[in-house]
Formats: structure tokens, C-alpha cells, sequence
């Protein structure tokens, strides 16, 4: 049997800045987090921006490995993962400042993550690899368990609540796989389209939802009988996904269209769309009190605010080329077992 790697979470002790930026979030954690920050990924500067979210402005930038796509807040809540998917490795924050904790090098490509419900799984998709990594998970370390090769074009994941099965997109054969999480193996594939890419699995783990980026359309999948039941016309490249915290509603980021759409996930409808945006609207996040959607404009080196009340952007802020993913501490719950 072969030996997989044990990648540790655990801070570099030749790092001394990362271990005093940990300690630090550490104790900063148990005040009122003032200095909370926005934190959008530039994609095509190799950097992260620092926004201020009360003032609206741009308060510093922080280098990361190349192409950072994704991120992710670990079970504990203590530490953002940044996924640097040309790099190979991850690189922790504090998830409040954005400031730099520590980093994992040695896992390749890396550009979706995400950890199972259970927090058992840990499961990176190798877009330029053809690749879905699954590491199992103890709260402190992960240990590659399997790479799995699942061409072509894995990008998004999500899991089922009881963490049985990673459900992952298939970019260019159009495909939704399923991998069966205990055994490491792709129990199936299923047709669905042209560029599959954002997912969202329904409450009761009913219907996938997916972003069909080569399309106009949301795809609803009902995975346990492997059928396509219908798609619900968005706009051009729908992509990714935000539910709005309403118990009803999701909205899917329209990048070619350059328009968000809001989807009734109960009866599985459109209900509207927010348009007059800037191009390449992609990643997005929803403030605590539900009124303002924050969303990274991939084609236009911004990041738009969005008043629900009104469905209107109200505010623009310049940040670095391609910007993709965001995160904010003081945000509405996402609805698990969706990754952000």
C-alpha cells in the first residue's frame, strides 16, 4: 500500500510572525472584532484586498501564492483557508483581519475546497489536474486518503448532510460526479449540460442546484434518481450560488450576462433578477443583517454592494485583477453543506 502525506494544520515553527499573528487572533477573537475586515481574493495579482466594510474602502492588500480562486472558514472558526491553486498550498488567516497565520504547502492544485458536515473530509478540486484530492480530517491535521481522477475540469463541491457523498462539477464533459466519501470512489457521473460549475444542494438534501456557466440556465438535479428535472432560466453563464437566509430564496451570479438572478427554492422558480451591475459577476456574500449582498465583478477589477431592498448596486470599490472569492466574519449563515 502506498503512504499518503500527513499535511500538518498546525502552525510552522520556523514561521515566529505566523505563531505571533496566531496568538494574537487568538486574543483578539474574544473582543468585539472592530477591526473586522472584508477579504476578497484577486485571482490575477497573486494577492488578497482588505476592505473596511463600514467605510466601504480598500485598507490593504496581502500577498498569496498564485491564482487564489476559493476559501473557506475551517470547522472551528478560527482560522480562512485561501486556496492557492498554482502555488499548491493553503494559506490560513485570521478570518477577522486577514492577516497571515500559516501555510500548508503540498497540496496540489487546489482550487474549490471544502469539509464534509461531519468535518471528517477535507476535499480539494484539481481544476488543471483532472483531480478530486480527499483527505480525511481530525480537527488538527489532514492525511491524504485518495486522489481520485475525475476528468475533466472538476471545479465545484458540495456534500450531502450526512457527509456520505462529495457531489463535484465536471467543467468540460458536462458532467455531475458523486463520490462516495467512505471508499474514496466515483459511484457515478450524470449528464446535465454545457460548463457545469457553482452547486447548491436544497434543504432536506432534495435537488442539487447548478450554475450552468455554458448556458443561461440553472439545472435541477435530482441526484438519488440520477435525473435531470428541469432548468430554470437564469442568464448567460449562471455560475455560483448564495442562499439569502429567508428559509425561500437563493441567488445564482450571472457572469456573462453580468446579472443575478433570485431563485425560489421552493418551488423552483425565478422570481427576479438584479441587474445594472458591472461584468463578471461571480463570488458572493450576505451581510448580517440580510440587506446588503456584497459580490466580486470578475471582468471589471471590482466588488459591488447590492441593497436587497431595492435589488440596486449602491456602491462599487476598486480592487486588485480578477477578483473571485470573498468572506466576511459578520455574514449571514450559509446553509450548510455548501461551501462558499
Amino acid at each position: 500500500m502506498p503512504e499518503f502525506p500527513t499535511f500538518s494544520f498546525t502552525r510552522n515553527p520556523r514561521r515566529g510572525l505566523a505563531a505571533a499573528l496566531l496568538l494574537g487572533g487568538l486574543v483578539c477573537s474574544a473582543l468585539a472584532h472592530a477591526d473586522d475586515k472584508v477579504i476578497v481574493l484577486d485571482s490575477g495579482e497573486a494577492q488578497l484586498s482588505l476592505i473596511d466594510e463600514a467605510s466601504r474602502s480598500v485598507v490593504g492588500t496581502e500577498p498569496t501564492g498564485k491564482e487564489p480562486h476559493h476559501l473557506m472558514i475551517t470547522p472551528d472558526g478560527q482560522s480562512l483557508i485561501v486556496a492557492d491553486s498554482v502555488s499548491n498550498d493553503l494559506m490560513f488567516l485570521d478570518p477577522h483581519t486577514g492577516k497571515v497565520q500559516r501555510r500548508v504547502e503540498g497540496i496540489e492544485d487546489p482550487y474549490q475546497l471544502g469539509f464534509s458536515p461531519d468535518h471528517k473530509w477535507f476535499v480539494t478540486a484539481g481544476l488543471r489536474l483532472d483531480r478530486v484530492d480527499v483527505y480525511s480530517y481530525n480537527g488538527h491535521d489532514v492525511t491524504l486518503a485518495k486522489r481520485i481522477a475525475l476528468a475533466k475540469t472538476p471545479s465545484h463541491i458540495t456534500f450531502s448532510s450526512d457527509s456520505k457523498i462529495a457531489f463535484v462539477t465536471l467543467q468540460d464533459t458536462g458532467e455531475v460526479a458523486a463520490i462516495d466519501l467512505s471508499t474514496q470512489t466515483v459511484m457515478w457521473k450524470l449528464k446535465i449540460g454545457n460548463t457545469p460549475a457553482g452547486l447548491w444542494m436544497t434543504p432536506g438534501d432534495k435537488y442539487l442546484l447548478v450554475g450552468m456557466t455554458g448556458e443561461d440556465d440553472v439545472a435541477v438535479v435530482d441526484w438519488r434518481n440520477r435525473t435531470l428535472v428541469k432548468k430554470i432560466q437564469t442568464g448567460r453563464g449562471a455560475h455560483n450560488f448564495r442562499n439569502l437566509d429567508d428559509g425561500k430564496h437563493v441567488v445564482v451570479s450571472n457572469r456573462v450576462e453580468s446579472t443575478i438572478s433570485i431563485i425560489d427554492y421552493t418551488t423552483l422558480t425565478k422570481v427576479g433578477d438584479i441587474t445594472g451591475l458591472r461584468p463578471g459577476p461571480d463570488d458572493m456574500e450576505l451581510s448580517a443583517d440580510k440587506r446588503y449582498l456584497w459580490v466580486t465583478f470578475r471582468f471589471a477589477k471590482h466588488v459591488g454592494i447590492i441593497d436587497l431592498t431595492t435589488r440596486q448596486l449602491i456602491d462599487t470599490i476598486a480592487v486588485g485583477r480578477s477578483p473571485h472569492g470573498i468572506y466576511f466574519a459578520n455574514s449571514a449563515p450559509v446553509v450548510a453543506p455548501n461551501p462558499d
